[in-house]
């Protein structure tokens, strides 16, 4: 004990230390603007009571993907009327609008990095509860190319950096990932339509590593869902056998 008291003492030193800057200079909620004086509020760049308030559609939800169902059994409209998917099963945790809008838009334009670590903790409650996603390996959506190059990061790479470092049990101390999902130069999904972000996207998508048999496909916001479909088919043509995604967001 007596030799690591010196170390003992200069880590409670740093403790308060950064606690009294907290106290002092304290950071703002991303959301309403207020202090962040909790380790965990700091960590997580909202307030205890903003970061409560973000809670995943609990009602009815389209079985393919993932959608809240509203007069629909089952299986959302969209879903019937495209009912050719290479995934097996979405998951999406919040709708674009409102303060959920704020959040994202926060967190991908204006670079609040620590927003990162709330959306991991949230896919990790989702992972952590689903058994269909036991032992799946994260795969992200690979951004375009020149997108880090020019913006300095991807918003979904530092997610993923942030998610599989959380302990998954006492026996795996990390979520696997492959990243073996590559894009070739293309038009911006977000200024096509459903059918020409399909075909923008062919040939764009492509293999460059190790397939897991079992993937999760993570992406921030599903539109019309063409992204994560040619993901999944690409995965699937080169011979993953079970195909998951989960978005944060639904537009």
């Amino acid at each position: 004990m007596g030799a690591f008291a010196p170390y003992i003492a200069v880590n409670i030193l740093m403790k308060i230390l950064l606690r009294g800057k907290n106290l002092l200079f304290p950071g703002m909620c991303v959301l309403c603007g207020g202090g962040l004086f909790e380790p965990e509020e700091i960590r997580l760049g909202l307030c205890l009571d903003c970061g409560s308030s973000f809670v995943p559609f609990e009602g009815m939800k389209c079985g393919v993907c993932g959608k809240p169902l509203i007069s629909e059994q089952g299986t959302c409209l969209p879903c019937r009327n495209n009912p050719e998917h290479s995934y097996d099963r979405l998951w999406v945790l919040f709708p674009y609008t409102g303060k959920y809008r704020k959040l994202l838009t926060a967190y991908k334009f204006h670079k609040n990095l620590e927003l990162a670590s709330f959306f991991a903790k949230k896919i990790n409650e989702l992972i952590a509860c689903e058994p269909l996603l036991k032992d799946a390996c994260i795969v992200p959506v690979p951004p375009r190319p020149g997108k880090i190059k020019h913006s300095g990061w991807d918003q979904v790479e530092h997610l993923v950096k942030k998610l599989v470092k959380i302990p998954v049990s006492s026996l795996k101390s990390e979520y696997p990932v492959s990243r073996c999902l590559k894009r070739r130069k293309s038009k911006a999904q977000k200024q096509l339509n459903r059918t020409d972000r399909l075909d923008n996207l062919k040939d764009r998508i492509y293999i460059t590593g190790a397939v897991p048999k079992k993937a999760v496909i993570i992406d921030d916001v599903i539109t019309t869902g063409s992204t994560m479909e040619v993901c999944a088919r690409v995965l699937k043509n080169a011979g993953a056998e079970d195909i998951y995604g989960i978005c944060l967001f639904y537009d």
